[in-house]
């Protein structure tokens, strides 16, 4: 049961101000933020969407350093862009501010003030790196060498992007300044910081409960775990650099507050701007204060650590000291990744297409269902342009424009473009009015769980009915032969015209607006509420709009010059190295692996594993048990009846004291991100791969 709260507090990752907005970042935060609140509004409820900038840290003062121009200058370029951008694609914040605000350097120095009063925060020497070129303490990316761990040659003085290692600079093998390229030194350095480990347990605790509560996703549990059974360190809160929110502490005036720490109280000075703009200055408090308020901040995977465990830690830190009490989120529905034509995204290599860049081509509804639709809700998900073209041409336009169109036509040219009058229903129309009652409430509970592709594959089943009812209806007929039928059949279509509308509202703003248009609604759409989505309004003699396209299909030439685009770019924007060939092998060699397609009939996680799942595969003749190191990109329900290729014919092998009879092929690029060979299932189990 789903607990009723006042209001709802919606906030998406605050993007960073040193590059433009992509697809990715739609599909992994955005998106799923915006069909949550609009949702929401649509359920009558009291919602205040929060976004803005994140305009400090290092990633911007190299930027700036490469470009030998001003912080400054860095985010007031990319700041307005992707500002723009967001409206553009119809992302309905409240309120999108930016974290080089006065009033949001004000809220980091009162919480960075209230923890140096209360002794919460911790002055520790630290040794860091030094270059004696430059005389600068050198911030973590300001520094590169080799990985400790996996010996990688590009590891940052923070992290290691190849292995996904945190490391503490001075740990790196062989490290250089990226400013000047010398070797730089070891210094002592005194900073401030902030005892994470000290609310381990009470993070443990909150977590369960929320978990209880609302249900969290599991990748998000099992990536807290992991951090929670490494046991959580004491967080640096202070950095050695110049851009960003000073340390409101004497001695400290040439240090600034790290951006971890800042960022994520950009949230709250969001709300204040808006209560600001609003001339209620304390209205933000009903949000942020008030237990009645439920907070669900939408974030991509690579940000759990920040909004599980560092922020609601910060605000236990802040509520202990007995002033205002900030709510803590009730859940983190964080999303996987979305690769793009099967590669990573990523700015160093410049491999992806910025989202001003791709809204150039086409509408910004067709992205949005695109990525709805496949959204990286529990494992990493892949936009190819084919398949996008396929989306938006066989399922937007062929069912949901298709089916609008025929319905208001026929009623335009048939019954002078008003709502017919349906005399007697037959079974064929009670059973469409039945489910338009019941999907609504279908939809609802899985926008309320965070599953928006299976909200939006419901509301996609409910047009693909209507299109059978209106074609096993044969209204083209029955208005000769039984016209009080063929005004029934009309009369119920356009009751599901009206329906989808509403319900598609959250996904597909513009197209749902057109849609309200064409049945020329005295009301505005989100007036009507989500619920009257499951009831029969049209009144026979309503006079509806002229019939239009609404979703214009996507030609082969359109791909074309987008693809061509993307190879314009493509000596600044090189892919990735495939992998080194192997050592050549003879035919015989090869004639000794026997590779057969496999169903794969049941799948599920293998305990104290976070790699393996276990399958059980068929093989025509025989059924096998399976593990694959999997589990990481894979779902164990998403896996049931996929046709999979194995190798039939190697040796068993126990892997965690169970035996794997079997090994599934995957192909995997140059940077390890994997995927299975799925053959097309038209051969059969058991089938030998040549």
């Amino acid at each position: 049961m789903i607990k009723e709260f006042k209001r709802i507090l919606v906030t998406a990752a605050l993007p960073y101000a040193n590059g433009y907005l992509h697809l990715g970042h739609l599909a992994g935060a955005y998106l799923p933020a915006d069909i949550y609140a609009r949702y929401q509004r649509l359920k009558k409820r009291e919602v205040l969407f929060l976004c803005g900038s994140d305009e400090h840290g290092v990633a911007i003062t190299v930027s700036a350093e490469k470009e030998k121009i001003t912080p400054q200058a860095i985010i007031d370029r990319y700041h307005p862009a992707n500002k723009s951008v967001f409206e553009a694609f119809e992302m309905s914040f409240d309120n999108y501010s930016r974290t080089s605000l006065p009033l949001h350097y004000k809220t980091t120095t009162e919480f960075f003030t209230e923890f140096h009063k209360n002794g919460i925060v911790l002055e520790k020497k630290e040794q860091q790196l030094f270059c004696e070129k430059d005389s600068l303490f050198l911030a973590d990316r300001y520094v590169e060498g080799t990985c400790p761990n996996c010996k990688s040659t590009q590891a940052r003085g923070d992290q290691c992007e190849n292995c996904g290692t945190w490391i503490n600079q001075v740990d790196l093998i062989d490290p250089k300044c990226k400013l000047c390229g010398s070797t730089p030194v070891i210094r002592e350095t005194l900073h401030w910081y902030f005892p994470l480990g000290k609310y381990q347990k009470r993070l443990q605790e909150y977590i369960k409960n929320a978990d209880e509560r609302d249900g969290w996703k599991e990748n998000v549990l099992r990536y807290c775990e992991g951090w929670f059974k490494d046991g959580l360190q004491d967080r640096a809160v202070t950095r050695d650099l110049t851009w960003g929110v000073p340390v409101p502490v004497k001695g400290f005036e040439h240090k600034v507050i790290y951006v971890w720490f800042d960022a994520v109280l950009g949230y709250i000075s969001s709300g204040r701007e808006w209560a600001a703009g609003k001339g209620t200055p304390d209205a933000w408090k009903k949000y942020w204060l008030d237990p009645e308020t439920k907070y669900v901040p939408f974030i991509g995977k690579d940000n759990i650590v920040f909004h599980c465990i560092v922020f609601p830690a910060m605000l236990m830190a802040w509520n202990d000291s007995g002033k205002e009490q900030y709510i803590l989120p009730a859940n983190v529905p964080a999303n996987e990744f979305l690769n793009f034509e099967g590669q990573k995204f990523s700015k160093s290599r410049g491999w992806g297409i910025d989202v001003q860049d791709f809204l150039k081509f086409f509408p910004a509804d067709t992205i949005r269902y695109a990525l709805a639709v496949n959204l990286p809700e529990k494992s990493d998900s892949d936009f190819y342009l084919k398949d996008f073209q396929a989306r938006v041409n066989n399922e937007l336009a062929d069912i949901v424009g298709n089916f609008i169109n025929r319905t208001i036509a026929f009623t335009e040219k048939n019954f002078e473009g008003k709502v017919p009058s349906p005399g007697t229903l037959n079974l064929l129309d009670a059973e469409m009015i039945s489910k338009i009652k019941k999907i609504p409430g279908m939809v609802g509970l899985s926008y309320e769980q965070y599953r928006f592709r299976d909200g939006l594959m419901e509301t996609m089943n409910l047009a693909r009915s209507a299109n059978k009812y209106f074609n096993d209806s044969e209204p083209w007929k029955t208005k000769k032969s039984n016209p009080e039928q063929c005004a029934a059949t009309l009369y119920v279509s356009l009751q599901v015209v009206r329906t989808l509308a509403i319900l598609l509202a959250p996904v597909i703003p513009f197209t749902a607006d057109k849609i309200w248009k064409l049945l020329k609604m005295d009301s505005v759409l989100y007036q009507d509420g989500w619920d009257s989505a499951a009831d029969i309004l049209l009144e026979p003699g309503h006079i509806l709009d002229r019939p239009e396209i609404l979703i214009q299909k996507i030609e082969d030439k359109r791909i074309e010059e987008i693809i061509k685009f993307l190879e314009d770019g493509s000596e600044k924007t090189p892919k990735p190295e495939a992998a080194p060939i192997k050592p050549v092998i003879t035919i015989d060699d090869f004639s000794k692996l026997d590779l057969r397609i496999a169903k794969v009939l049941q799948a599920e996680k293998v305990p104290k594993s976070e790699k393996l799942l276990k399958l059980r595969v068929e093989l025509g003749s025989e059924q096998r048990q399976i593990l694959a190191g999997i589990a990481k990109k894979y779902e164990p329900e998403d896996l049931i009846g996929k046709s999979v290729v194995i190798v039939a014919n190697l040796q068993p092998a126990k892997l965690m004291g169970q035996e794997s009879q079997g090994m599934i092929l995957a192909a995997s690029d140059a940077n390890g991100d994997m995927k299975l060979i799925e053959p097309n299932g038209e051969m059969p189990a058991g089938s030998i791969v040549k």
